[in-house]
Order: C-alpha cells, then sequence, then structure tokens
C-alpha cells in the first residue's frame, strides 16, 4: 500500500514538473521579449495583407528571436481572421502578446503629412504619394473629375482651394477618396461662421477670399507683415473696378514660374488668369494659400494705397503709392536696379 502510495506521489510529481516546463513554455512563448530593434520602427500592413505578408514583413524588418513563437501566438489568437491594415510602432523588447494584440486592435501610428510651397494640383499629388501610399496619378483623376468634387462645392478649376497648406494627421492606409474627405472636414474646421461673416462683410465668398489670398501670397511669401497691406491694396483695385493687374497671375497664365521680369509682350497673353486683360478675380486661386495669406484677406490693413512696387533695395519688400506719379517714380528706380542686374 505504502508502496503503491509513493508510486502515486511519484507519478503526480512528475507531472506536475512535467505541467510545469509545458506550461513555462507556452508563458515564454506568449510572454518574453520577441522583437528587438535599436530605435523605435513601424510595421506596415496593407489592407489586403494575409498572415503570411504580415509575417515575411515583421521578419524582414525587425530582428525577431522566435519566429515560430509569434506564429503561434497569433494562431491561437486567431489573428490570420481579424487582420488591419495600418502603421504600427513596433518598440524593443515586445513580446508576442503586446505584438499580436496590438496589430488585432488596429491601433495605428498616424503619419504627419505636410504641405506647403505649392501651386498646382499635380505638385500637390506628388508630394502626397511621397507621404501616403497613394497613387499620384489616380489622386490627379480624382481631382481632375467634376462630378466627385461637386459633392464638396468644388470643380477641377477650383479645385485646390479645397487645400489649406499645413500639417495633418493621417492613417496610414488612408485612400485616395478618404484623403479628400478629410481635407474637406479640415476645409469646413477652418471657414467657421465667424469667418465666413468676415468674408462677407468685405464683399467676398470663401472661394474669393482663398484666390485672393493665394495673390497675396504670391506677391509677398517673404515678409508676411505685409500681406495685410497687399490684400487692402489689391481690396482698393476691386472696389474702384481697376484690374488687379498682378504679375504672379499673369506668370500662372503663362505657366512659366522662372519669369523674373514681366514685359509688355506678356501682358497680352489671352488667359482668364491675366488680370491685366480681365477685371476682377482670376477662377481660382494661383497657388495653395496658406492659414496667413487667408487671414491677411480676412483681416486687411485698410489703406489708401493703389499701387505697390518691389523696392529697388532688392530687400522683398514694397513701396506703396496712393497714386500713379509716385509709383512712377518707385518703378523706375526698381527698373534701373533691374537693368543694371541684367535682368530681362
Amino acid at each position: 500500500m505504502k508502496k503503491s502510495i509513493k508510486i502515486i506521489s511519484a507519478v503526480l510529481v512528475a507531472g506536475i514538473a512535467v505541467a510545469g516546463v509545458v506550461g513555462y513554455s507556452f508563458y515564454k512563448k506568449i510572454y518574453n521579449p520577441n522583437v528587438f530593434v535599436k530605435q523605435t520602427k513601424f510595421l506596415y500592413i496593407a489592407d489586403d495583407a494575409d498572415f503570411n505578408a504580415v509575417k515575411d514583413s515583421l521578419l524582414k524588418n525587425f530582428t525577431v528571436k522566435d519566429p515560430d513563437a509569434f506564429e503561434w501566438v497569433a494562431e491561437q489568437k486567431h489573428y490570420s481572421q481579424k487582420i488591419k491594415g495600418g502603421r504600427y510602432r513596433i518598440t524593443d523588447g515586445m513580446n508576442n502578446n503586446q505584438i499580436v494584440n496590438l496589430l488585432r486592435s488596429g491601433n495605428q501610428e498616424p503619419v504627419r503629412v505636410t504641405f506647403n510651397n505649392i501651386r498646382t494640383i499635380s505638385q500637390l499629388c506628388g508630394k502626397i504619394s511621397h507621404q501616403l501610399p497613394i497613387d499620384s496619378t489616380y489622386l490627379y483623376k480624382l481631382l481632375s473629375d467634376d462630378t466627385f468634387l461637386n459633392k464638396y462645392g468644388f470643380n477641377h478649376v477650383t479645385a485646390n482651394a479645397l487645400f489649406i497648406p499645413d500639417s495633418y494627421d493621417f492613417y496610414w492606409n488612408t485612400t485616395a477618396e478618404k484623403f479628400v474627405d478629410r481635407m474637406y472636414e479640415f476645409y469646413k474646421r477652418y471657414w467657421t461662421d465667424e469667418r465666413k461673416a468676415k468674408a462677407k462683410s468685405i464683399g467676398l465668398t470663401p472661394l474669393e477670399v482663398s484666390i485672393l489670398a493665394s495673390i497675396v501670397q504670391s506677391e509677398q511669401a517673404v515678409h508676411k507683415e505685409e500681406q495685410p497691406t497687399i490684400a487692402g491694396l489689391y481690396l482698393n483695385r476691386l472696389k474702384i473696378d481697376m484690374p488687379l493687374q498682378s504679375c504672379p497671375t499673369l506668370i500662372y497664365a503663362i505657366g512659366d514660374f522662372t519669369i523674373k521680369r514681366v514685359t509688355n509682350k506678356m501682358i497680352e497673353t489671352d488667359s482668364p488668369y491675366n488680370t491685366y486683360k480681365n477685371p476682377g478675380l482670376p477662377p481660382s486661386p494661383i497657388n495653395f494659400p496658406e492659414k496667413n495669406a487667408l487671414e491677411s484677406v480676412l483681416n486687411y490693413k485698410p489703406n489708401d494705397y493703389i499701387y505697390m512696387c518691389a523696392k529697388s533695395d532688392f530687400s522683398g519688400y514694397h513701396n506703396f503709392a496712393k497714386t500713379y506719379q509716385q509709383h512712377l517714380v518707385y518703378a523706375k528706380e526698381y527698373q534701373k536696379k533691374l537693368d543694371e542686374r541684367g535682368l530681362k
């Protein structure tokens, strides 16, 4: 009897020991650090990825101590049925449980998307495609489609007014359509009732504010403290039905942004963007006006100026004039300096 008890006890102890070993083996698979990186990196998962694609990307881009353990934990948690595309932050020493839980949750890290200093929709599409996996050609096609743009209140001519340059957070797997949706949300956040009321008080629509702001920005992109004065000057011209006569709009019409000096021959260019020949505002912004330019129009500086000319010291500032006679004095000084520098 005693012998049987001893045998049973020995078997139990052995069983417990084996269970402990097996249990500890499972514990290590689940909770031991398994992914190692020198610095924080990101795992990118496409929306249509399967588990093999996720595993291959993980093994290719990170040091994984025990790949089989990762696969086992993923299998136990049925991860292959819950794959979610995105950009996931992987930190040094993460265990399999943490990794699989993160990937299953869809709690991805946003991408900071920035665009500024651009003139055309084509340039915008190029900038976005370098920051998000969005095909630039497809995005350009969308922004040329009036049927698509009409739901936002824009068309292929005015589309650039929809995009206000800044830095925005997007999920890495954002589609082209969702990108435009989000930008429209940002657009609506900017155009508050207060800003719409300001625009109305100066006789402009939000689109017209964007158009005028784009001209102001082109005229003065360096010394931005001048922008409200320039905005006031152009509003003065609009009030008296005087052509805006803005060189940047003419350069936009010609399409050669390397032009340094506008000639009389250029002024004859036949284009709705030639504000020497056409009264009022051009059909759309000539670039992507930034917030400070938009604000310079909405909060323009009232003045009696009608004319402006770049200063002859090439400081980037302008001489403003109330009369054409005074303007001619400033213009003659500037033209003389241009000739001396051989700029044609």
